[in-house]
């Protein structure tokens, strides 16, 4: 056992988000006092946090590592930290695996990494279930054929995929998976120079929920992929939350105060199955009348099970698709008789998101009540939805809706952690604002172009929650991630890779997705093996016209789009050479080079 002479008897508070229940919220908070480490571990990349934007940095170090052949001074070369015993965030312990995208991710909207993931679902369908036909052949089988995404799946095969990824890493040595292990301090020191000055993580303090010991990992780089910034506060990393004031962004859709509490909502999703004939009420949750009191349940119009038509002849048109297909995970139809025997669809809607109760910044009884209430919030939905809710033949209530406690793998039912739309986040490089991204303010095909792009997203400004300026859910052109947003003003080596990058309240609404999140992660894996392998600062290397294209080129190597083309599939083979040829267009590379590139397009 290890004695830290550096550690000063200290107590902490924790909330064990597996532990909260809606009876007893207190129940998910703990007391620990530590005054020892029992283990130290060195590794070059610690990544703290195993959501989509973890998984992604982390496998994306391990392969910068191997592209760059770097030679890591420590074994294992990356660990990967999780507090829930899911690795995958949104698309697992988070229950919203009808993935949130654009209408290219299948062919040029995504990262190739990210589209093989998806692919390789699909394949596992293919090989383990009998489908019809129809669905066998279908390339971009999608089993819950929802209307919300081009792919809904149970959250197990997905589990399924990041263990086959990182398998041979971990075979190799080369990757330590901590799963239950929660931050719960870092130790980080300021460092000056003659041109820069900011904080350097040394290590972080963790907390293991299941063997209660403290461990410590130092390391050189600290991927911060936390679903809520948590590193942020404990390195003294300035930071934002909530709403920015609109003279602090310049946004037409900020407030006139900045309001750090107004952070989207969060929400625990649930699957039900539908089982015709039979009832399957659960218990009146604690809350019920006075959400129901409020008006919170509503299926907005949408029909149950029929598609809403509106016209008629040959001016009909479909006004509302039915809600039960919104964010189906199965379709029984596209399954041979017994495999499947009912639909499961997975309900994440507006009347299970908890709006203005923010966790963030919060004392650690308040987030595990508000955690409870969320849950409360969720069943009591799922109440209304099998006794109020409104009947597509008459009547209401929907009885033959079960709750599926095996699919998300919790005794409640509930997803194992709330989805989380907004986090803390950093005072980046840059600050992505919404000018820069939205279609009233870009009027050509393409959002404003950077010159340090590593990634490309689509989405609409989605905002779950108290909006202070109508109007603030606009669409938004094709836009890029600029590497400036990604860099934290004041920090050394540390990186984030989830929603704690430098967007805005209202820009964070385009860039909190599932495709978006394993970008930005695969960007700071990549960025975080070229500062190693340089001993460049992640800043500097982005102020080094050299240095930033070789980031650009490492990751347009391995099928990143840095630049938008609806025409070119990430496996097209003039991809790489295409990419080159925008971005370095774009970022003032001379016209020999430009030439240079256009007249190899097969360039290696």
């Amino acid at each position: 056992m290890l004695n830290n002479s550096d550690i000063i008897e200290n107590i902490f508070s924790v909330v064990d988000p597996l532990k909260v229940n809606i009876e007893n919220p207190q129940d998910a908070v703990f007391s620990i006092d530590v005054h020892e480490v029992v283990e130290e571990i060195v590794c070059d990349v610690l990544v703290v946090g195993g959501g989509i934007g973890g998984v992604s940095a982390a496998l994306s170090a391990l392969r910068a590592a191997d592209e760059l052949n770097y030679r890591c001074n420590n074994t294992p070369l990356v660990v990967l930290t999780e507090e829930t015993d899911w690795l995958g965030g949104q698309m697992t312990a988070q229950g919203v695996s009808a993935l949130d995208e654009n209408h290219l991710v299948e062919i040029s909207g995504a990262s190739r990494s990210y589209q093989k993931f998806r692919n390789d679902i699909r394949a596992q369908y293919k090989s383990k279930c009998k489908l019809v036909p129809h669905a066998q052949d279908e390339p971009w089988l999608n089993p819950g054929d929802c209307w919300v995404s081009w792919l809904a799946f149970e959250p197990k095969y997905a589990l399924d995929e990041i263990s086959k990824l990182f398998e041979p890493f971990e075979e190799q040595n080369k990757l330590s998976v901590k799963m239950r292990w929660k931050a719960i301090y870092a130790r980080s020191e300021w460092e000056e120079t003659d041109d820069s000055a900011g904080t350097r993580f040394t290590a972080v303090g963790f907390w293991d929920l299941e063997t209660k010991k403290c461990i410590e990992v130092h390391s050189a780089i600290v991927i911060d992929a936390t679903e809520l910034g948590d590193l942020l506060p404990m390195g003294g990393i300035h930071y934002r939350s909530g709403a920015e004031s609109r003279q602090e962004t310049g946004e037409a859709h900020a407030p006139e105060e900045a309001r750090p509490d107004n952070v989207q909502d969060f929400t625990y999703p649930f699957v039900i199955e539908l089982k015709p004939g039979e009832k399957h009420v659960i218990k009146k949750p604690p809350h019920y009348d006075e959400f129901n009191s409020q008006g919170k349940f509503s299926l907005e119009g949408y029909p149950m099970f029929i598609t809403k038509l509106k016209g008629e002849g040959d001016e009909m048109r479909i006004e509302k698709l039915p809600f039960w297909e919104y964010r189906r995970l199965i379709s029984a139809k596209l399954f041979e008789a017994g495999e499947y025997p009912n639909d499961l669809s997975m309900i994440n809607w507006n009347s299970n998101d908890l709006r203005l109760q923010n966790i963030i910044d919060v004392d650690d009884i308040t987030q595990a009540q508000r955690l409870a209430l969320a849950k409360a919030l969720s069943l009591g939905f799922l109440y209304w939805l099998q006794t109020e809710a409104p009947r597509d033949d008459g009547g209401v209530g929907y009885p033959e809706f079960q709750l599926r406690t095996d699919i998300l793998g919790t005794q409640d039912g509930l997803s194992k952690y709330p989805y989380i739309r907004e986090s803390r986040r950093i005072i980046a490089l840059h600050t992505i604002v919404e000018s820069e991204i939205v279609v009233s303010s870009n009027p050509g095909a393409r959002a404003h172009l950077f010159d340090d792009t590593v990634g490309i997203g689509h989405y609409p400004v989605d905002i779950h929650g108290e909006q202070d300026v109508p109007g603030a859910a606009q669409r938004t052109r094709h836009f890029q991630i600029p590497l400036g947003a990604l860099i934290p003003g004041d920090a050394i080596n540390l990186l984030p890779a989830c929603k704690n990058i430098g967007t805005t309240h209202v820009t964070n609404g385009s860039y909190r997705l599932h495709p978006i999140e394993w970008s930005i992660g695969e960007a700071q894996g990549a960025l975080a093996i070229v500062s190693l392998k340089t001993e460049m600062k992640p800043a500097d290397i982005r102020s080094s016209k050299d240095h930033l294209r070789q980031l650009q080129e490492l990751l347009i190597d391995r099928g990143v789009p840095l630049f938008w083309f609806n025409d070119v599939p990430t496996d097209h083979p003039d991809f790489a050479a295409i990419q080159r040829a925008a971005v370095f267009h774009a970022a003032g590379f001379e016209a020999e080079t430009l030439s240079t590139l256009l007249s190899c397009p097969n360039r290696e």
